[in-house]
């Protein structure tokens, strides 16, 4: 049940810097409200009233509105027209689209002297023979309304509370809590006040469900600090290719038959975000990298991502000092030798005391074990 709160007409009275006490206009419409409370001691100067919309069932507590000059309660669920005559400046009553069918309760308005404008249409009432001639004789004060007859009046209030006494018994088989709501939604329902607060019940009931349903969880992609974080939301396999010290090299799994309009790539200096089919994979760099001469590029054989990315503060050797740097480090591990001494190889291996094979000496025989 939705009730009107002190909160509820402060945001309404923003217009008015959230002052309710000096309040002139109020406007409550489509809240399901089923009760009027509270206004007539809170908001007392209100000329204006809009409740429209509701579930209200019983016009009450408006009774010290002492300057209320409008009050709209049409679309709702009122069957009878009561508790008004102490609104002393009341000049337009809206009951459009309501279930008065107790037309005799029009007479509670006749010490409305200001009354000028009452309006009825949509309700039971209406269908009444004379409804307009009854209307007017009972309330001569009134400028403008649409009505009927009063010679058939009675017989007509009788067969209406005959029909809503059935009515309200099939309508109770009809809103049978056990019922599905989508058996509900699907079925058609008679235009009554019941079916109206079931229809708010099973409306209210699937918002709430709606709302207890677990929220996926957001991804933080940076720190509070900002810095950029590590997220592997896709749950993907990569892996640096090689060491190169020029560049960075990354192998991104990415699922073989999946269309490449469904990656997306953000290249920043010191990290990269893959988004595949909606989930983020996220990567920090140890040191920059150039992004206009970083490349991105899919294999044919198997799906996966590859990204060559240039680092930003390498300063790789030359070739040249590299050459040179060999020719001195061969100078320090060798001897130089010059072409025009002679050198006397001859004695480079000695004589050994111990006997060769080149010796006259016998070999002897193998022995078999």
């Amino acid at each position: 049940m939705v009730r009107i709160t002190e909160d509820l007409i402060r945001k309404k009275a923003e217009h008015n810097e959230g002052l309710i006490g000096t309040l002139e206009e109020l406007s409550l419409h489509q809240e399901d409200v089923e009760k009027i409370e509270h206004i007539n001691n809170w908001c007392k100067d209100i000329q204006i009233l809009y409740l429209q919309a509701n579930l209200i069932p019983t016009i009450e507590n408006l009774n010290k509105l002492k300057k209320l000059e409008y009050l709209n309660l049409a679309v709702n669920n009122i069957e009878k027209i009561e508790n008004l005559q102490r609104c002393e400046s009341l000049e337009k009553l809206d009951l459009t689209l309501n279930f008065i069918g107790d037309l005799e309760s029009v007479c509670s308005l006749q010490n409305n002297l200001n009354l000028k404008h009452l309006y009825l249409t949509g309700n039971p009432c209406c269908d009444f023979d004379a409804y307009r001639q009854y209307v007017v004789a009972k309330l001569p004060q009134l400028l403008a309304l649409d009505g009927t007859e009063i010679t058939k009046i009675k017989e007509a209030q009788q067969e209406y509370a005959r029909f809503r006494t059935e009515q309200k018994t099939r309508v109770g088989h009809n809103h049978d809590p056990t019922i599905s709501d989508e058996d509900f939604w699907r079925s058609t329902s008679e235009h009554c006040p019941e079916t109206r607060v079931e229809i708010s019940r099973r409306s209210r009931k699937s918002k709430e469900l709606e709302e207890e349903k677990p929220q996926k969880k957001l991804v933080s992609l940076f720190s509070k600090s900002g810095r950029p974080l590590n997220v592997n939301q896709a749950k993907l396999n990569f892996k640096f290719l090689d060491d190169d010290p020029e560049k960075f090299v990354l192998d991104l799994a990415v699922y073989k038959h999946l269309d490449t309009n469904l990656i997306e790539v953000d290249l920043q200096p010191i990290y990269v975000r893959i988004t595949v089919k909606g989930k983020v994979f996220q990567i920090v760099f140890s040191e920059e990298i150039l992004v206009d001469k970083s490349t991105a590029r899919r294999s044919q054989t198997t799906g996966h991502l590859v990204l060559d990315m240039p680092r930003a503060n390498c300063k790789p050797l030359k070739r040249k000092e590299n050459t040179m740097l060999l020719k001195t480090n061969d100078k320090k591990n060798f001897l130089d030798v010059q072409q025009n001494d002679e050198m006397d190889f001859s004695k480079i291996v000695e004589k050994s005391d111990k006997p060769s094979f080149e010796d006259n000496t016998e070999v002897p025989p193998l022995e078999y074990g």
